[in-house]
């Protein structure tokens, strides 16, 4: 089970998405009214200002990134089931993708709420998904591989 390379890349997935959970997003500072604004996978996070009460629902890249972290471990487990772990890493990748999606919009957002001049700046858990993304397609690429391994071998019975 861990010792096929695709549930390393899985669990390596998994570990990103959860990182993610922890790690800011993004981060704009105004030094001229030293207002700060962090995005996290869970909220804004203001520092000398006062956030406006639409924001939205931020919270959503947090339940995004969890679902997909609890997709891939699940996946892991699917090793007798090929068919399945392809069809739960397309749904892994939606689920990337929307997460990827929603922190855009979110960290866009946040550009508006503080000087529009001064561009904010993308930590660390911006780029997670991305790595996350990829690791994904590259766990995908060899459940396909064993899966053409076994039809060839039961085509040599």
């Amino acid at each position: 089970m861990i010792q096929r390379i695709q549930s390393v890349f899985l669990l390596l997935l998994a570990l990103a998405m959860l990182s993610m959970l922890a790690l800011p997003l993004w981060h704009k500072i105004d030094g001229l009214t030293n207002q700060e604004l962090t995005l996290t996978a869970f909220g804004f996070t203001p520092k000398g200002m006062q956030l406006p009460a639409s924001t939205g629902p931020v919270w959503l890249i947090g339940l995004l990134a969890g679902g997909s972290a609890a997709v891939a471990i699940f996946e892991i487990f699917q090793f007798r089931n090929r068919g399945k772990q392809l069809l739960l890493g397309t749904v892994n990748l939606l689920l990337i993708t929307a997460t990827i999606g929603a922190g855009f919009y979110f960290s866009s957002q946040g550009e508006q709420m503080l000087n529009v001049k001064l561009a904010g700046q993308y930590m660390a858990g911006f780029y997670l998904p991305t790595l996350a993304l990829m690791l994904n397609l590259l766990a995908n690429r060899f459940i396909r591989r064993d899966e053409q391994l076994v039809r060839s071998m039961d085509r040599l019975r």
